[in-house]
């Protein structure tokens, strides 16, 4: 599991590769920390290259919301693969998320 950050203009983004499982997100939640302090920029969590997203995963992905809504930040999730979309779908959060 691998996690690039980088910014552009008013952006920040995430692009995440691999199996985002409970053994990968103790790395993963020290490697989105600059997202968790970004203010009044668009974060984006690039998932193409994201195979399998765990309940872990998933509870980064909800840190990352919760600290971009306190930070007047918008996040957007992009390139969901199906499985992905389903695990979003049955776990509410195709509403929480804006997803590309």
């Amino acid at each position: 599991m691998t996690t690039q950050i980088q910014e552009n203009g008013n952006q920040i983004i995430a692009k995440f590769s691999g199996r985002l499982d409970t053994n990968a997100a103790i790395q993963t939640a020290e490697d989105v920390k600059p997202l968790l302090e970004a203010t009044k920029k668009d974060i984006i969590l690039d998932c193409d290259a994201l195979d399998y997203i765990s309940s872990s995963g998933l509870r980064i992905f909800l840190k990352i919301r919760k600290e971009a809504s306190a930070n007047s930040s918008k996040v957007i999730v992009r390139n969901i693969n199906d499985e992905i979309s389903q695990v979003f779908m049955m776990t509410g959060f195709v509403s929480i998320f804006e997803i590309q």
